[in-house]
């Protein structure tokens, strides 16, 4: 793969024609430089790595004004959407629509081949589906469920598919408390409930022996990351319920 500095005029233009939908613009770079949609993008310093034409595409915030005909028009030229990210990940374009909630961009995306399963992403090397889930992006999430991607235990938790995860629970032991379980499996799956305002699934959870107080990402309880998801996530009855629990934030659990 060719591979443009970020700063270099090709790169400025095609970057400025993808980012603003000037899909007319970009079918004539794309004549004009034969080659020019399998060129990657060289950042240097902050968010430093190669990016394809694709990710310009997908790159946050997303949504950009006609990005699905942007992404049609890089894909009829030659760009894999399967390409990944060079660099502290190897995230590939549907992870970043993932990431952004941009779901026009994942359906164009999934169109045109892109890998719904794909590894690299930044939440523990994941899919697309574990990005979406992780930065709560719920409207990519239900899509990509839709569009057919499977779900760890996790991603089940965080998305209320309480079938899926009582399935799960249900085939490692005899009952519903499942003595074989995971400890940090079944309490990280708790805490992904609490995030998603998932209170039927974070209830049965804790009922498995998740661990209330649990810390998970970014030094978080499940009450913590139930009061930053708030309104968003419709967690205010996961957060009124864990109080009736006796669950505490990280802070409050530092001074018990």
């Amino acid at each position: 793969m060719a591979v443009l500095d970020a700063g270099d005029p090709l790169a400025v233009a095609v970057t400025g024609v993808i980012r603003s939908g000037d899909v007319a613009g970009l079918r004539q770079l794309l004549v004009t430089h034969p080659g020019l949609a399998v060129t990657g993008i060289r950042r240097v310093g902050e968010a430093a790595g190669t990016r394809s034409l694709l990710h310009i595409a997908t790159d946050w915030p997303g949504h950009i004004p006609a990005g699905p005909e942007v992404i049609a028009a890089l894909v009829a030229a030659g760009a894999d959407p399967g390409t990944p990210f060079v660099g502290a990940h190897s995230e590939t374009p549907l992870h970043w629509a993932a990431s952004n909630d941009d779901v026009p961009a994942l359906d164009a995306l999934i169109a045109a081949g892109a890998d719904i399963e794909a590894p690299g992403g930044v939440i523990a090397g994941g899919t697309p589906l574990a990005d979406a889930r992780g930065f709560g992006q719920w409207r990519a999430a239900r899509r990509l469920l839709e569009h057919g991607a499977r779900t760890t235990l996790q991603d089940a938790a965080t998305l209320g598919l309480l079938d899926r995860v009582t399935a799960f629970v249900e085939s490692l032991g005899p009952d519903e408390t499942a003595p074989s379980l995971d400890p940090v499996d079944i309490s990280g799956a708790f805490w992904g409930a609490c995030h998603g305002g998932q209170l039927a699934t974070a209830r049965y959870l804790l009922g498995c022996g998740a661990e209330l107080d649990w810390v998970g990402y970014d030094d978080m309880t499940p009450l913590d990351i139930a009061i930053g998801a708030g309104a968003g996530a419709g967690a205010e009855d996961v957060v009124q319920w864990l109080r009736g629990q006796g669950a505490l934030r990280r802070a409050e659990l530092e001074h018990r």
